[in-house]
C-alpha cells in the first residue's frame, strides 16, 4: 500500500486509487458531507434547504450551492447526475427545460478533468411511467428521436469531453407484467441500431430475469456496458458479474458499478434510514457489498478495463465513508495478491 494512501483516505481523496478506477457518488451537494468532502468555511450562509417527500413523510435536506462541485472533484474522479432521469433537456418544441438549466449550471463549474455520468430520462427507457394514480404506458419508450434530439445532442453540446457516460436504467418489472427476454432484446437491438454508436452507453437491468443470453448478446454486439447494480431486488454484485460471464461488455472496456440500496430494502426505507446522510448507519450495509465491489474493481484493473464505482448514501448512510471502506478493501487485497 502506498505510504500516502492512509493520508489520502483521511482526506477522503479517492483520485489516486488506480488510474483505471474512477470513484464517485450518485448526486452531490449534501451538507451532511461537510467536514468530509466539503469545507464548511467555503459555504457559510450559502447552505439552503429543500423539502423532499418520501413514502408519505417529509424530509428537509440541506444542500450546498452548485459551485461546490469544484471541491467535489478535489476528492472524486466521477459524478453521477441523476436529476436528468426525470426530464429531457429539451421539450417537445425544442426549448430548454428546467433540467437543461440545472445541467448548464453544473457545466459552468465542473473542472476540465471532471467526468460526469448522466442518467437517461425515464421517458426514453421506461416502459411505464409513474403518475399520481399509478403507472401509465410510456409512448416514447425506446424512441430514438426523443433520445437523440431532446437529450443526447444537447447533453454532448453542453458537456463536451466531460460527459463520460450515459446510464440507461431499465425499471423493475414484476413477473405478471414482464416482457419476454426475446422482446426486450429485440427492443434494445432496434433502439441501439438507430442511435449513434457511442462507447459511453451503459444499461442497468433491474429485472434479474432479463439478465440472460439474448439480452447480453445484443449489448455485447452494440458494445454497451452492463451496469452492475447493488439494488433492492437484484442478486448480489458477484452473482450479476458471474451471470454475464465476468465480462466487460462495453466496447471501450469501461465498467460501471452502482451501489444504490441494501438488497431487500425498498427506496423509501433506505432513504429514511440513511437520512441525513452524515454517517454510516449500523447494520444497514449489506455484508459482502464492499468486498464484492473491490473484487470486481481488481478484476477490471487486471483486464485493463476502466471501472467507475458510484456510491449512493442510501446504500449505507454516507457515501464518502462507504467509498473509503471500498478503497481500503481494494488496496488491502491488491497488495496481498
Amino acid at each position: 500500500m502506498p505510504l500516502d494512501f492512509d493520508d489520502a483516505m483521511e482526506r477522503f481523496d479517492f483520485r489516486g486509487i488506480h488510474p483505471l478506477v474512477f470513484m464517485g457518488t450518485a448526486s452531490d451537494r449534501y451538507a451532511g458531507w461537510l467536514g468530509q468532502v466539503y469545507s464548511a468555511e467555503r459555504y457559510q450562509e450559502r447552505v439552503t434547504s429543500r423539502t423532499h417527500s418520501v413514502g408519505g413523510k417529509s424530509f428537509t435536506e440541506k444542500v450546498l450551492p452548485v459551485d461546490s462541485v469544484v471541491e467535489y472533484f478535489e476528492h472524486f474522479r466521477v459524478l453521477e447526475i441523476d436529476f436528468t432521469f426525470y426530464d429531457t433537456l429539451l421539450d417537445a418544441r425544442g426549448s430548454p427545460t428546467r433540467t437543461h438549466h440545472a445541467l448548464s449550471a453544473y457545466a459552468r463549474h465542473v473542472p476540465r478533468d471532471g467526468a460526469l455520468f448522466l442518467k437517461v430520462p425515464q421517458i426514453v427507457f421506461a416502459r411505464k411511467i409513474r403518475r399520481k394514480n399509478g403507472y401509465i404506458d410510456n409512448e416514447s419508450y425506446l424512441d430514438p428521436a426523443v433520445f437523440m434530439k431532446r437529450f443526447y445532442e444537447p447533453a454532448t453540446e453542453l458537456l463536451s469531453h466531460r460527459l463520460s457516460g450515459f446510464i440507461f436504467e431499465q425499471e423493475y418489472q414484476r413477473s405478471s407484467d414482464r416482457v419476454s427476454t426475446d422482446a426486450f432484446a429485440r427492443g434494445l437491438d432496434q433502439f441501439f441500431s438507430s442511435v449513434p454508436r457511442d462507447g459511453r452507453y451503459h444499461v442497468e437491468i433491474r429485472t434479474s430475469g432479463l439478465m440472460t443470453g439474448p439480452v447480453l448478446d445484443v449489448m455485447k454486439a452494440h458494445g454497451i456496458g452492463q451496469v452492475l447494480s447493488h439494488w433492492t431486488w437484484l442478486p448480489r454484485l458477484s452473482d450479476q458479474f458471474r451471470m454475464n460471464g465476468r465480462r466487460f461488455l462495453n466496447y471501450r472496456k469501461d465498467g460501471v458499478i452502482r451501489l444504490m440500496t441494501p438488497r431487500g430494502m425498498r427506496y423509501e426505507e433506505a432513504y429514511a434510514k440513511a437520512y441525513p446522510f452524515d454517517s454510516l448507519v449500523p447494520g444497514m450495509m449489506d455484508p459482502g457489498m464492499v468486498e464484492d465491489t473491490a473484487r470486481i474493481m481488481r478484476e477490471a484493473v487486471k483486464e485493463k478495463a476502466r471501472v467507475a464505482v458510484i456510491v449512493n448514501n442510501r446504500s449505507g448512510g454516507n457515501a464518502p465513508l462507504i467509498a473509503r471502506q471500498i478503497a481500503f478493501s481494494y488496496m488491502d487485497n491488491s497488495n496481498a495478491s
